[in-house]
């Protein structure tokens, strides 16, 4: 039987990460916050280079390591990124500027449940999710409202490190992104994929 954790570890050193998202992740450590892993990053810069995508919306800035992945993917985008903590965000200006972006991130620094609705309907290529899960489903309504038709919604962590396909599994994380998994997989303005990579990445494009 085939080795997953193998797999998933091979997966991650074959995304080879740069000076900047190195750097990137150590300030993520400093922090406590656990950022994406090298291969949903990858995962990441490639659903920005197939439309490419010109302007993205991110969801929980970090201190930038999502957010590079989608740059390395689409080098040209316009990058708004929302994070409520403002020490986050004074880290990650310093990342994107040492990456060469200084001035293609915009940084709004509040709580996204209050920032997303004053956010123009249709108007992005790409929006990614990676915040927190107790507002799970008002995001990616949000998201799916910012994105253009035929533009893509990107959930992080989708299956909680293989903790949702396990019924047995009934902590509120988990039975909050088992049920957005559900809701999701049925609806008729998108088409959805579920990609085992990392901890999940839920992929959905809007029609």
């Amino acid at each position: 039987m085939p080795d997953s954790t193998t797999g998933a570890v091979f997966a991650d050193a074959f995304a080879a990460e740069g000076e900047a998202v190195l750097a990137a992740r150590d300030a993520s450590a400093q922090f406590g916050i656990e950022p994406v892993s090298p291969a949903v990053g990858a995962a990441l810069a490639l659903a920005a280079a197939g439309r490419p995508a010109a302007s993205i919306v991110e969801i929980g800035t970090g201190v930038g390591v999502s957010g590079l992945w989608l740059l390395r993917g689409a080098p040209e985008a316009q990058l708004t990124t929302i994070d409520i903590d403002l020490d986050h965000h004074q880290v990650a200006r310093g990342v994107f500027a040492a990456a060469g972006h200084p001035k293609q991130v915009r940084f709004i620094t509040g709580d996204a449940r209050e920032v997303l609705p004053r956010m123009n309907d249709a108007s992005y290529d790409l929006v990614l999710v990676d915040a927190d899960w107790e507002s799970l489903d008002g995001y990616v309504e949000s998201a799916l409202r910012l994105a253009r038709p035929g533009g893509t919604v990107l959930v992080a962590r989708a299956l909680q490190a293989g903790k949702v396909a396990n019924p047995a599994r009934r902590d509120r994380v988990t039975v909050a992104y088992r049920e957005l998994l559900k809701a999701v997989r049925d609806r008729a303005d998108v088409l959805a994929a579920l990609l085992p990579v990392g901890d999940g990445l839920l992929q959905l494009v809007r029609r």
